[in-house]
């Protein structure tokens, strides 16, 4: 399966939005906020363009495949499910994108970011309901409890992950710091998306 293994600083200067693909690192250390910044990457970065409305309508689509580290295959797979549930297609689209574990886990901050996130479960470091889970695509549901191994636990690098300030937990999550616990509190809704995508443009750009 093919993966972007470049830079990920230029997808956000591609988008010219901060799409924290690198977690809080993106906070103090953005290429965005320096003098190359300004420019798309590559060597016609500094042209200057009006975008179309199908330009538009790409940038968005490749924006939350982006956002959620996915391939256009997957990315496609996701929207045809979405379209064929009840209700808004782009609402369901954000919603099933939202429950992926590996999105999960970091919006618990037991990863520092997605790209961690995804690693941990595909390694197998990640228990659900006391299972083992290492597929990034495992869709929580509501009552689920996600933790880690308890020989994981005592890993350095969790470790001083873990005791940081635990914040921006959504509300239809939960997360004991003590005993390193998430729980699915809820099935998320649209306003808890955790970067602001406009659906409505994706589907449009399906829907051509």
């Amino acid at each position: 399966m093919s993966r972007y293994l470049g830079s990920v600083c230029k997808l956000c200067r591609r988008e010219k939005e901060k799409l924290f693909l690198k977690g809080e690192r993106c906070d103090s250390s953005c290429s965005l906020d320096k003098k190359r910044g300004k420019n798309f990457p590559g060597q016609h970065g500094a042209l200057k363009s009006k975008m179309s409305d199908y330009a538009k309508h790409l940038r968005e689509k490749q924006k939350a495949r982006r956002v959620y580290g996915l391939t256009e295959s997957q990315f496609r797979h996701y929207y045809d499910v979405a379209e064929k549930m009840k209700g808004s297609t782009g609402d369901n689209l954000l919603i099933l994108l939202e429950s992926r574990l590996d999105n999960v886990v970091y919006r618990l901050g037991m990863a520092s970011s997605k790209k961690m996130a995804r690693q941990t479960v595909n390694h197998g470091n990640i228990l659900v309901n006391n299972k083992r889970i290492d597929v990034a695509r495992y869709h929580v549901k509501s009552g689920d409890v996600i933790t880690f191994p308890e020989k994981y636990k005592q890993n350095a690098v969790i470790k001083k992950l873990i005791e940081k300030k635990v914040s921006n937990v959504p509300l239809w999550l939960n997360f004991d710091k003590d005993k390193i616990v998430g729980v699915v509190v809820n099935n998320p809704i649209v306003s808890d998306v955790s970067y602001p995508i406009n659906s409505q443009l994706i589907v449009e750009y399906y829907s051509k």
